[in-house]
């Protein structure tokens, strides 16, 4: 390890946030072997004191794969005509969240395309009944773009979680990715707007996603650092057969995990999940996420007669340690690297 990669990885633990050059050190592609143990390192210690060895866990259900956008990447997109489409019922989704509670999960987040047939109303009085339902139990929405009332009416029905990743925060970059009708600033905005009603506010980034810079992933730190997220998604790009960036390789694991170990020591009470893409991926991609500092899993909770269906980019895992049914696997898959799960809700606190 560099004197400069040192002072570098030093800086950043002591000031949570670095210029745009010091970050192009850590993202480098020559960035030493001992340079990226030591972020590593760094980050599972800052992880251990905050969490302890407990790993969260989150249920998550795919409440629809119907989308009104027609985003590049993503085998939801409208465009996709190779797809079998669903709903699931407001019924449906309840017994889904009963389902959950009954093994022990305190967490349901709730993620899906931008589906018309979830009006504000809708969506605002299915919360509404969970939390009524459920009042020990966090709600996570992960539904896309809304505008302020409809996401007040959500906060104001129980749910205190949003996930929306930014994905980039460079506007030509942006415009690569998506359909001239989605603008950037939209998705900015929709964030600060989660964070002035006091949401535990969700972002992130596909890693090697298309086009994408270094310098981009630079400013996407410059940017997470503005808004300070309490939870940030971190996950490799993985292309889909079905849309415009099939050809594209995905992303690389070791820069995702690079990643993790950066945003660990940015914000050390994040919630920071390892993801699906990675575990899709690398067999030991989850765990491996893990050891870079994350402290989050999503097992699939989702009807099992559609979770193929929501197929946002190919081969993605929903079986085995990735399901709620495969628990006891994920725990003894986890127990390996000297870790246990928690299903508490885990609130977010500075303290």
């Amino acid at each position: 390890m560099t004197t400069e990669e040192s002072r570098i990885i030093t800086s950043l633990e002591e000031a949570r946030h670095l210029s745009h050059a010091e970050y192009a050190v850590l993202l480098s592609h020559s960035l030493s072997d001992d340079a990226a143990e030591n972020l590593r390192s760094v980050a599972r210690k800052i992880t251990d004191n905050i969490f302890g060895r407990e790993v969260r866990v989150r249920g998550l259900i795919e409440i629809t794969n119907v989308c009104r956008n027609n985003c590049l990447y993503c085998g939801l997109r409208k465009g996709n005509t190779d797809i079998r489409r669903y709903s699931l019922s407001d019924e449906t989704i309840l017994a889904t969240c009963r389902e959950g509670h009954d093994v022990g999960f305190r967490t349901f987040v709730l993620q899906g395309g931008e589906n018309p047939a979830f009006t504000r109303t809708r969506m605002a009085t299915l919360v509404a009944a969970i939390h009524s339902e459920f009042p020990d139990a966090a709600i996570t929405l992960s539904l896309g773009e809304w505008d302020d009332d409809a996401l007040r009416d959500f906060k104001e029905a129980g749910a205190s979680r949003y996930l929306l990743r930014h994905e980039t925060y460079d506007p030509l970059h942006y415009s690569r990715l998506h359909p001239t009708e989605m603008s950037r600033d939209n998705r900015i905005r929709c964030l600060r707007t989660l964070k002035r009603l006091g949401y535990q506010t969700g972002t992130g980034i596909m890693v090697g996603s298309p086009f994408q810079s270094l310098g981009n992933i630079a400013d996407d730190l410059a940017f997470m650092h503005s808004l300070q997220p309490e939870m940030i998604g971190i996950g490799p790009f993985i292309p889909h057969k079905d849309t415009p960036f099939a050809s594209f390789a995905h992303g690389s694991v070791e820069m995702t995990l690079r990643l993790i170990s950066i945003l660990r020591i940015m914000f050390p009470h994040a919630n920071i999940p390892a993801t699906t893409a990675l575990a899709s991926i690398d067999p030991d991609g989850r765990n491996k996420g893990l050891m870079a500092g994350a402290n989050v899993v999503m097992p699939n909770l989702s009807p099992l007669s559609c979770r193929k269906e929501y197929a946002i980019y190919d081969n993605k895992a929903f079986s085995g340690a990735e399901s709620a049914e495969g628990l006891a696997i994920l725990a003894d898959e986890i127990k390996r690297i000297g870790l246990e799960i928690t299903t508490e809700k885990g609130d977010f606190s500075y303290v």
